[in-house]
């Protein structure tokens, strides 16, 4: 899968070489590869040969032993995005589509859907923006019908079974201490630089009001915002009750102390939800902060407990990611943003998001969502920050990069299906192995040195020895 405007060359460099030759009855190890160089090379077929006494292996599966199951992988509509791939043809916007959302593609299943604006919305919107309107008699979702509803609805064109999550950057303006949708003054040119000093929330104080009216009010937001989208026949499985909870910027955000979400959650939305007899998950996240505590006091509060279904996790949660699935084992758990970096969309970008892709896999994350799917070649938000995105869309010249990322992703996604569950190993930070639900063993491989790598793969009593090239990744698929 090339980026465009780029040819497709030979594999350079040391190839996986099997030092015994395939037997013609032996089952086929597929195997694809990736460089900067080189893309999504699809390499010669190769075989297990029975393992040899004396050679050590460097990486053994167990494929016996299954660990979490895999809820799937996916990443964020925004207006942004919708709007860069306006700016291409239909044919070439249901191609990026297609690479995204189709099973020859990166086979996104998963994916969140922003509740009102985030950052990489054109400006500051909420569904009810009418102050004191406890009734909800103003509430409407008219400005995604024109743009995230399309969106949404074009990736399902593709994959009509894909489903959906949600999560507000921030609640209605009027419903916050400071009546702002941020909490920070931004930057000359962006839109809360004309904020005054004086709303300013510095700290991780709770933004939102803590009054009857307003709990009542947002709890009935939430459900009004479902049974909307459903309307529109898209199914919002499960809602996180806010993004990146401990965190002030100046876009749209609200912070919570964790004592007062658990009281929300447990006095009002889930109440809520019950009564209105919705299906919807309530996930306790975006949890952003390296403290396990606040997870527990969340989790462990007898009202806030009986509704929360899962936790989502991102940025410094990262720290403390094998604390909360100690502390919660049977708890489902979702990364909800890859790290966006700062628009460098290079190689060492495809490496980092890897160790954050190993880092929450390996501690029990049942799902993994990229950010920005497809943005502007600028990556700039409506706020001003430039960061990465999986594809690059030139809205004057048309040209179309499928970044570095969006291969590291495909390496997993592409492979690994929902229902799979992840297979321990012998260890180490270079792979992640996994079973499909029809029983496709499933390794992913990265070499992140500047030298090729040998290895020796191990599994169900057979081996595989070989080199793999220098900064790449790697997948393996199989079946005994």
């Amino acid at each position: 899968m090339p980026r465009k405007k780029r040819p497709c060359t030979a594999l350079l460099g040391a190839s996986l070489i099997v030092l015994l030759p395939r037997p013609a009855l032996a089952q086929a190890v597929h195997w694809v590869c990736s460089t900067d160089q080189q893309r999504w090379h699809k390499a010669p077929d190769l075989a297990f040969a029975p393992a040899v006494p004396d050679r050590k292996s460097s990486i053994e599966i167990f494929t016996n032993q299954s660990l979490q199951q895999i809820d799937g992988f996916g990443g964020c509509f925004n207006e942004l995005g919708w709007q860069a791939l306006l700016s291409l043809t239909p044919p070439e916007r249901k191609k990026i589509l297609r690479q995204l959302f189709s099973a020859d593609g990166a086979n996104f299943g998963l994916c969140r859907v922003p509740i009102g604006s985030s950052d990489y919305a054109f400006s500051y919107y909420s569904y009810d923006d009418v102050a004191d309107d406890f009734a909800m008699e103003n509430f409407n979702i008219d400005r995604d019908r024109y743009v995230l509803i399309k969106f949404i609805k074009a990736a399902k064109e593709i994959r009509a079974d894909l489903r959906l999550w949600g999560s507000p950057w921030s609640p209605p303006s009027w419903m916050k201490v400071n009546n702002h949708y941020a909490l920070n003054v931004g930057p000359t040119g962006s839109p809360s630089a004309k904020m005054s000093p004086g709303k300013r929330i510095a700290n991780n104080a709770t933004a939102f009001r803590m009054e009857n009216d307003y709990l009542e009010a947002y709890a009935l937001y939430f459900s009004k915002y479902l049974q909307a989208y459903q309307k529109e026949g898209l199914e919002i499985s499960r809602v996180c009750v806010q993004n990146e909870i401990v965190y002030t910027p100046y876009w749209p955000s609200c912070t919570w102390r964790s004592e007062d979400l658990a009281y929300f959650i447990g006095k009002y939305l889930g109440p809520r939800f019950s009564q209105d007899k919705l299906a919807t998950e309530i996930w306790l996240g975006t949890v952003n902060c390296a403290d396990a505590g606040y997870v527990r006091t969340v989790i462990k509060d007898k009202l806030a407990g009986k509704y929360v279904a899962g936790i989502g996790v991102q940025w410094d949660a990262k720290k403390v990611i094998d604390q909360v699935h100690q502390d919660f084992p049977t708890m489902p758990l979702m990364q909800t943003e890859s790290e966006c970096g700062n628009g460098e969309k290079n190689w060492k970008s495809a490496e980092y998001t890897w160790s954050l892709m190993h880092r929450y896999l390996s501690h029990g994350v049942n799902a993994y969502m990229y950010w920005n799917m497809v943005l502007d070649s600028s990556g700039k938000s409506s706020w001003g920050w430039k960061q990465n995105m999986l594809i690059s869309v030139d809205v004057n010249s048309g040209e179309v990069v499928y970044t570095p990322e969006f291969y590291v992703m495909m390496h997993l996604s592409h492979f690994v299906l929902p229902g799979a569950h992840r297979l321990q190993t012998s260890g180490g930070d270079d792979h992640l192995a996994f079973v499909n639900p029809d029983g496709t063993r499933v390794l992913m491989l990265v070499n992140t040195s500047d030298a090729p790598m040998t290895v020796t793969i191990a599994a169900d009593g057979r081996q595989l020895h070989g080199k793999i090239d220098a900064r790449s990744f790697n997948t393996f698929t199989w079946k005994p």
